[in-house]
């Protein structure tokens, strides 16, 4: 292994420092933005076209809200264990 590969704690994950943040970020990012935005354009072309306004918007909102908040979970969830053995192996 040469010093080139190593990151400032010695590990030997290459690219920069800055990259699993940024993964993890876009990652969480995409589980809350897709569903709200698709459940807003969907529920109010919905609500208009069945005159129910607002109640089609306010349920996929509803729906979205939980598809995010179980994503966002499992997602966080994956990264802790991934870093948990990462430290094991240091």
């Amino acid at each position: 292994m040469n010093e080139q590969n190593l990151n400032n704690n010695g590990s030997s994950n290459t690219g920069a420092w800055w990259v699993p943040g940024m993964r993890i970020f876009s990652e969480i990012s995409t589980w809350i933005a897709f569903p709200a935005i698709l459940a807003v354009i969907g529920g109010k072309a919905l609500d208009n076209h069945f005159g129910t306004a607002p109640w089609l918007l306010i349920t996929l909102v509803c729906i979205a809200f939980l598809l995010s908040a179980y994503g966002s979970v499992k997602s966080v969830r994956q990264y802790a264990k991934k870093i948990k053995k990462e430290e094991n192996k240091l």
